[in-house]
């Protein structure tokens, strides 16, 4: 096996469950164009606003694509590549983006309302209740977790106390992205340009932030940095959808598309080796099989998590019934073959490379992995 030959199944199989099964889901649970969705009948300005096709794609694929399908697989990677891959590709066709889909579908067919609200009119409120709490609990993990691996990540300074340039350089462009983005909505809302344009502003949005990231970083603690987090996550909580949310995860979409695909071409360019074990067994140094990999990775496969996004927020943005598929299911094979990359890139480490240049954490791994195919592009 190769990483060549791996890329091409996962392809087809993803490719295959979209066109096939995703639309047969489509047609079977009655997607009618002509029915105005709730995002015009609720509209208010706040969290109801229509929104294109490829702006609510992006908030989608970019609120739940965050570090699980990278994290999970590498992690998961233990069991050996086979499992893995065939729960990556059977998890996402048939599992988590049939939960999405369904999740928007629900919820556009109910007024825009949340899965919570939902669960109330067919179960009841204890059931609500029940839900509310179990959301509550679990987005306190989530944020806590997320905001812990954000900080480390803007980190500017090492154990000895020394400047980490990389991580400057990161938090530097992640500040000058988040201003970018309220720009950004802010041309959105009010210049209504051509969708094409709107895209070549994002585009050179993204770039410029990059760029300025990269050459002018600043170092702050991790302590700090959680700070910051706590208090731009009660920001993004409250401010309505169009001037942050929106333009945010519009902007973020199109870096995560152009390191997917420069990904997919470069694993075709370099045509990694496999080097971990197809099968390792069911129990892996006192790790079971099940449920660990199916837990673990939870969102390159399916995630409860998703069902919020797709209920929550996207499903009040929708124009169109129609735009349901490409915005949920399509969003969630877009993760999924985002997992396969994870799984390709610790596959490509798995003889002892990856320890011996310093990487560690699965980012470590999965970024080093992504430059050495990138750069065989260059050097092609």
């Amino acid at each position: 096996m190769n990483g060549i030959t791996m890329m091409v199944i996962a392809i087809l199989f993803l490719g295959a469950g979209y066109l096939f099964y995703g639309k047969w889901l489509a047609k079977t649970w009655g997607i009618n164009p002509k029915d105005p969705t709730p995002a015009y009948t609720q509209q208010d300005g706040v969290d109801y606003v229509p929104a294109d096709t490829n702006v609510v794609f992006g908030h989608q694929f970019a609120s739940i694509a965050g570090a699980g399908p990278i994290n999970g697989p590498i992690q998961a990677a233990i069991f050996g590549w086979v499992p893995v891959l065939l729960w990556i590709l059977i998890g996402g066709v048939f599992f988590g983006a049939v939960q999405d889909f369904a999740s928007m579908y629900a919820s556009v067919k109910s007024k825009g309302k949340g899965i919570g609200t939902i669960i109330e009119m067919y179960i009841g409120k204890t059931g609500k209740k029940l839900f509310l709490l179990f959301c509550w609990l679990f987005c306190i993990l989530v944020i806590a977790a997320f905001a812990d691996i954000v900080a480390g990540t803007f980190n500017g300074y090492s154990d000895t106390g020394a400047t980490v340039k990389a991580n400057g350089a990161v938090a530097s462009t992640s500040m000058i992205f988040i201003i970018e983005a309220v720009l950004l909505g802010m041309i959105l809302r009010w210049a209504r340009l051509n969708k094409w344009i709107n895209t070549a502003i994002a585009v050179l949005m993204l770039v410029a932030a990059v760029w300025i990231g990269m050459n002018f970083p600043f170092y702050l603690t991790q302590t700090t940095w959680h700070y910051i987090i706590f208090i731009y996550v009660f920001i993004a909580c409250v401010a309505p959808v169009w001037a942050l949310l929106q333009p945010r995860d519009y902007l973020n979409s199109y870096l995560l598309i152009f390191m997917i695909a420069g990904a997919i071409i470069g694993v075709f360019v370099s045509n990694p080796s496999i080097n971990l074990t197809a099968f390792a067994g069911f129990d892996v140094d006192g790790q079971m099989l099940f449920p660990i990999l199916f837990v673990t990775i939870a969102c390159g496969a399916v995630s409860g998590f998703h069902s919020l996004v797709s209920s929550g927020t996207a499903s009040k943005q929708i124009k169109n019934e129609k735009d349901m598929l490409p915005v949920s299911y399509g969003a969630m094979i877009m993760e999924s073959m985002l997992a396969v990359i994870a799984l390709i890139c610790v596959a490509s480490f798995a003889g002892g490379e990856a320890a011996s240049m310093g990487l560690i954490t699965q980012p470590q791994i999965f970024a080093g992995a992504i430059a050495n195919f990138l750069a065989t592009i260059v050097t092609f």
